[in-house]
């Protein structure tokens, strides 16, 4: 199998998941200490059905004697056990949830936090899995899972010790499988933990392979790159099922030997009950009780088999979120300073990733408070990164980036100051509203409706979109960004090919939004249409990483340059 994406966001250790969950169980101790005492409680009321079972037994073979009460106590027995069972599967699904949404709230702070950069270099696709999938498995297993496994592990452990109680050989007898119980279980827990966490890396690549061949469909089929990409996606798909199967395989081979190891116990359990009864060691009933006790013990321990494989799954994608909130922050500057303005500034600027070909070479850049600059240029000219080290995503190899004359390490906040939006948004499942107060938690419902008013968003604050709402198209999910932006009303906007993937009539639609959220906006436009361009107060030309021209559209044009040819192909076709 191929190893994992060297660039991988980070996963968590087991030690280190487990105390993050112990912190984040913490503060409702008082529902935790109520959970486990239902559910010691629904363990314990089941204890009492074999012993009575047993004691039937043995008055049908003395023939005196009544059996309406035994019945009677198996009855309120089951009827306690299913109560008790109920309410503690709604107190640990209860406790389950409250950690989850702890956990929720951690995961997307840090994901707001940390370096756009180490996102990227992971790929979209890499934390999605972990925001989207692998939440949605520990969340199922919070639900249904988590109760059953606690429920049953107790009936395990209580069983055995009713056996105890009857009588020490019966209970012997009911250990005999215990120590291929426990190598088995030993072999199944170091073997499927490792096998869950490839399985869950493994639909992450799937993920952003995917993710990466749709969103870029048309990038695809303007350079003919269908085959590799169809094949990339193919590949990481059977990538995904192998390591599937792998999971499927180990939890095959822990059933068998459970099976055989519950076998061995009935016949143990048989042949000692013989032995004691021919004795008069103990009664018919008692053996009745041994053997229905260790009967009973073959529906929790499947259970544990079925649902120690979904505990596992939702234990690797545990790690994986603990992993995406331990990741490292970018260091507060020790004094904060406010920019002055809205200026930029990019002096010498030099950048490579993680020790490739340097992708910009020296690039100076001085734009003006409230000056719109497009960056145009042929593919590979660095235009992207440039608009990703003026946002702060990737810090320059060389040189300094500067706002409103202060730089970029030493702002107070530079989210606040500089904001980025690409031609990949994201729709949060939720309102139109929760998607807009991510830009800014205090802004009022009349502030919403502005908002979407300006961009010309045909929503309302209230539409619920997003995975369980209305579905709402490229052209939209970019109006809500634009949105975004401009409620969180930084000096400095960057468009990073916002209008890309729209089609014509939908990029018409999003300039004339762009057009409203920067004015009087210092702004830089990455400019994949060259409409763009033309409506900018000037334009920056690169190729290979070098500004080789600079000027209004009209300049540049009548200069007849590198530009001036670019603009000529680009318009021709469009009469």
């Amino acid at each position: 199998m191929t190893g994992p994406a060297v660039n991988l966001l980070p996963i968590a250790t087991g030690a280190r998941t487990r105390g993050a969950v112990a912190g984040l169980v913490r503060p409702h101790r008082l529902l935790s200490a109520g959970t486990v005492l239902t559910l010691v409680a629904a363990a314990v009321a089941l204890l009492a059905v074999p012993p009575l079972l047993g004691r039937i037994v043995d008055i049908a073979i003395a023939g005196t004697g009544s059996v309406d009460g035994p019945a009677l106590g198996i009855l309120v027995a089951l009827v306690l056990r299913a109560l008790l069972a109920a309410v503690a599967g709604v107190l640990v699904a209860r406790l389950g949830e409250q950690v989850l949404a702890g956990l929720r709230e951690r995961v997307v702070e840090r994901a707001l936090q940390v370096r756009l950069a180490d996102v990227e270099r992971a790929g979209s696709g890499d934390l999605l899995q972990r925001v989207g999938g692998d939440i949605s498995v520990i969340s199922e297993a919070v639900r249904q899972a988590v109760p059953m496994l606690v429920i049953a592990g107790l009936d395990v452990v209580l069983t055995l010790v009713g056996l105890a109680l009857l009588d020490w050989r019966l209970a012997l007898a009911g250990l005999v499988p215990l120590p291929i119980w426990i190598l088995a279980t030993r072999w199944y827990a170091r073997v499927s933990g490792p096998l869950y966490a490839a399985e869950r890396v493994a639909e992450g690549d799937r993920t952003q392979s995917l993710l990466a061949g749709v969103g870029g469909a048309a990038t695809v089929r303007a350079h003919r790159l269908r085959a590799p990409v169809t094949a990339r996606i193919d590949g990481h798909s059977a990538q995904a099922v192998a390591a599937s199967m792998r999971a499927m395989t180990a939890q095959s081979r822990f059933g068998a030997v459970l099976n055989g190891a519950e076998m061995t116990g009935v016949l143990a359990i048989l042949v000692v009950g013989f032995w004691l009864v021919r004795a008069d060691a103990v009664t018919v009933g008692a053996a009745t009780a041994a053997a229905l006790y260790f009967l009973r013990l073959f529906d929790p321990i499947g259970a544990v088999l079925f649902l120690l494989d979904e505990a596992q799954s939702a234990g690797a994608a545990l790690a994986r979120l603990v992993g995406v909130t331990d990741m490292p922050v970018p260091p507060a500057p020790q004094a904060p300073r406010e920019p002055r303005d809205g200026g930029v500034r990019l002096t010498g600027v030099r950048h490579s990733y993680d020790g490739g070909p340097e992708v910009l070479h020296g690039v100076d850049l001085e734009i003006a408070p409230g000056e719109r600059v497009a960056v145009v240029g042929p593919s590979g000219a660095g235009k992207t990164t440039l608009g990703a080290v003026l946002a702060g995503v990737h810090a320059p190899t060389a040189g300094s980036v500067e706002i409103g004359g202060v730089p970029l390490a030493e702002l107070d906040r530079p989210r606040r100051h500089v904001a980025v939006v690409t031609q990949e948004v994201h729709v949060f499942a939720g309102t139109v509203a929760d998607n807009l107060r991510l830009a800014r938690p205090d802004a009022t419902d009349g502030e919403l409706v502005d908002a979407l008013a300006r961009v010309g968003a045909p929503l309302a604050p209230g539409d619920v979109v997003g995975d369980g709402g209305g579905e709402i198209g490229a052209t939209q999910a970019q109006l809500l960004a634009l949105a975004r932006l401009l409620l969180a009303d930084p000096a400095v906007a960057v468009l990073d090919e916002a209008t890309a993937e729209a089609g014509s009539a939908g990029a018409r639609v999003l300039e004339v939004a762009a057009d409203a959220v920067l004015a009087g906006r210092t702004s830089v436009v990455v400019a994949h249409r060259l409409t763009q361009a033309r409506a900018a107060d000037r334009v920056v030309m690169l190729d290979k990483g070098r500004v080789v021209e600079s000027g209004p559209h009209d300049e540049l044009v009548e200069r007849g340059g590198p530009y001036a040819e670019l603009w000529k192909a680009w318009s021709s076709p469009r009469g």
